[in-house]
């Protein structure tokens, strides 16, 4: 987030002289051999969307998509083909073919730019004659084969991207020509030959952004370089998901104090954490995630004054939390986002977190912090996300007054007791609030809601809540995932669901229902991808879900009183979960519509009765088939030997008769349970042979 915004203006800074020259004045116009130039590169080019369509021969090239030319010569400066990727918008694919050598009668070129198309060729060795080029940029353009050594012999390039290629190298001399460079991505190649990096890092005097993140860096011994030819100019240091040694930290306390960002998340950093932060005063982002660092948060963090970002999410940290943040209390004004979750730290909510005005983001999950929550956070006003999930935090939840500008609130998973305060409904900005797995009561009512008008999720399951929402209640949110599993909503199904048609997921299992499913939350189900209403006392019967465009991939109504006939059931359903139910009558209808995505069908402790369908062919990606205890009678079809990938099959306590039929491509079967039935006949010989994997077998 922070150290993006540095890098926005590390781009602007290399880009500059690139741009006060950039323009087209209504005098000036494209030279004639460098149109030919281009049109001769866009015949190599495969343009599937038409990207280039504005290349025209009869049009100024200045004015063609991608170029640009000097207002002063009408030379082209820069071609800029760069292929959003992550719009998810962008409807056009990306260039290929072949990057033309016509692109040498382009001699004023300064700016190049292909990123992120699909040339999978190599990088051609003409663009080290290129010598005016300052920004070339080739990242994720499917580049492969040996990097050409030619490229360094552009001593005037300020920007150099290769990253997600497929490039190969042994070393990295050419880099040491290339005095000028200021910002270097070779971010996603492998580095795990080229041992020697760090010095040929070190030869680069102007560098001011370094990134390289997921390279398969050699673990190196570190400590004793530094950067030989260095003026501290390094500020942004990106060496993320390699594998490093401790030494790093050493030899980053060497090469520059002006260094604004460092990332070293994921490089399996082990062992105490290295006091070496004393003279990184300049320091702004510091992502030291995903590692295994022990101990306290370093009191040479104490003159991080202008720290705004500090990730040390999932290491192994076991200071007392208060003392650990007391280390940080110089960036008190300044600290907008922490991440300390993830660790051991011992002691209750310090105190003195809530010194850290300017705190934006705050997450302290998974920590074993205890003890109670502070009475109010309104002195973290700037907060929009708060995150304190799986601790062991007692007592009452605080008063959230004055936090307006709250987006996420997460305390889910600890032992917080007494009722939620009213204050929580004035969180006009809140988007998801999740108070689940707690001890919470008392009682819920329209309050609670009255300014949450943002409300994305909402989930305060196993809580023993008690819901008092009048029935013509119309909340102020649309939303699309909802949570009150073991709640007191009942008896009545809530009628303000039913206007919820953003919904996408509701879990309201053991919630003291005893009601019928209305007709109308049925129109829901177009939207709804995951319904659990489990453990009620639901009555009435299952609508045909098949004619109502549903979009259900796990549909939960198990431990209910449902009866009547077992009704079609969407294409789009995966997991079917309608056990313990009064279910009744034959399963013909089962067949009528196909479910080719179905996995797990469990309609055991029913009162369905019948023969077995033979239809089970068209369910072979089925992982787990439970129709115990029914009426069901007749023999076991055959087509159960399509069930391939079945592991689970239970046919128990049924009145099936006959013989068992060839279930020996169903080889990933571990349990099948077939008991208490009539079957008749010897047990197959190919049990043994075919189902390897099984741990389970009953027959009787």
């Amino acid at each position: 987030m922070l150290f993006k915004v540095i890098y926005s203006v590390l781009f602007v800074l290399t880009s500059v002289n690139c741009c006060l020259s950039a323009g087209i004045s209504s005098n000036i116009r494209c030279l004639q051999t460098e149109k030919t130039a281009l049109l001769q590169f866009k015949q190599g080019l495969v343009d599937e969307s038409n990207v280039l369509a504005s290349w025209e021969t009869g049009k100024d090239c200045c004015e063609w998509r991608g170029i640009t030319c000097s207002n002063e010569t009408g030379h082209v400066v820069t071609l800029d083909l760069y292929y959003n990727s992550s719009d998810v918008y962008n409807v056009e694919t990306p260039l290929s073919g072949v990057i033309a050598p016509s692109l040498l009668e382009l001699p004023y070129l300064t700016y190049l730019d292909l990123s992120f198309n699909n040339f999978k060729g190599k990088i051609p060795k003409f663009i080290g004659s290129l010598s005016r080029l300052k920004h070339l940029k080739l990242a994720g353009a499917s580049l492969s084969g040996p990097i050409p050594p030619q490229l360094g012999n552009l001593s005037s390039l300020y920007a150099l991207d290769l990253a997600w290629n497929f490039v190969t190298f042994e070393n990295l001399e050419w880099l040491s020509h290339l005095s000028s460079l200021r910002y270097l991505n070779m971010s996603g190649l492998n580095f795990s030959e080229v041992v020697n990096w760090p010095e040929s890092i070190s030869k680069l005097p102007s560098l001011v952004e370094l990134q390289l993140s997921s390279c398969n860096l050699p673990n190196v011994e570190l400590s004793s370089l530094s950067f030989v030819n260095s003026s501290n100019s390094l500020e942004v240091l990106e060496l993320s998901y390699n594998f490093l040694n401790l030494s790093i930290f050493y030899w980053m306390a060497n090469v520059s104090t002006n260094l604004v960002h460092i990332g070293l998340a994921g490089d399996q950093l082990q062992g105490p954490f290295p006091d070496v932060f004393a003279n990184m005063v300049s320091l702004v982002s510091l992502d030291l995630s995903y590692n295994k660092l022990e101990g306290r948060i370093p009191k040479s963090f104490r003159n991080l004054c202008n720290l705004e970002l500090l990730n040390l999410l999932e290491n192994k940290l076991s200071d007392r939390l208060e003392d650990s943040v007391e280390n940080l209390s110089c960036a008190q004004d300044t600290l907008e986002s922490l991440s300390l979750s993830g660790n051991l730290f011992s002691g209750s909510f310090p105190d003195n977190l809530t010194r850290f005005s300017s705190l934006k983001e705050l997450y302290i999950d998974g920590t074993n912090v205890s003890g109670s929550l502070p009475e109010s956070f309104q002195p973290l006003s700037q907060l929009r996300s708060l995150s304190l999930v799986l601790n062991q935090f007692t007592g009452s939840l605080p008063d959230f007054t004055g936090l307006s500008l709250l987006r996420q609130l997460f305390i889910s998973k600890n032992q917080l007791n007494g009722s939620i305060p009213e204050s929580i409904g004035q969180l006009s900005s809140l988007e998801d609030l999740d108070l689940s797995w707690n001890s919470l009561n008392g009682v819920v009512t329209e309050v609670h809601f009255s300014n949450l008008s943002r409300l994305n999720s909402l989930d305060f399951s196993h809580n023993p809540l008690s819901f008092n929402l009048s029935s013509d209640w119309t909340p102020p949110f649309q939303i699309k995932s909802l949570g009150l599993d073991s709640c007191k909503v009942g008896p009545a199904f809530p009628k303000w669901i039913q206007t919820q048609t953003k919904l996408t997921s509701l879990y309201m299992s053991d919630a003291e229902i005893s009601d019928s499913i209305p007709d109308k939350f049925w129109d829901l189900s177009s939207s709804l991808f995951e319904l659990n209403l489990s453990m009620n006392q639901i009555h009435g019967k299952l609508p045909n879900l098949s004619t109502k465009n549903s979009t259900f991939f796990s549909l939960d109504l198990s431990s209910n009183r449902l009866d009547g006939p077992l009704p079609p059931f969407p294409s789009s359903v995966a997991i079917l979960l309608l056990s313990k139910n009064m279910l009744s009558g034959p399963l013909s209808s089962f067949c009528e519509t196909e479910t080719p995505n179905l996995f797990n069908l469990d309609l055991s402790e029913n009162q369905l009765s019948g023969e077995l369908p033979s239809c089970w062919m068209q369910f072979q990606g089925l992982f787990s088939l439970n129709m115990a205890k029914n009426n069901f009678f007749g023999k076991i079809p055959s087509s159960l030997g399509y069930l391939k990938n079945a592991a689970l099959l239970r046919l128990h306590d049924n009145n099936l008769s006959g013989e068992l039929p060839s279930l020996e491509n169903c080889t990933e079967l571990r349990v099948v349970d077939l008991g208490a039935n009539k079957l008749s006949g010897e047990i197959p010989t190919w049990i043994g042979p075919s189902l390897t994997k099984l741990l389970v077998l009953r027959l009787r």
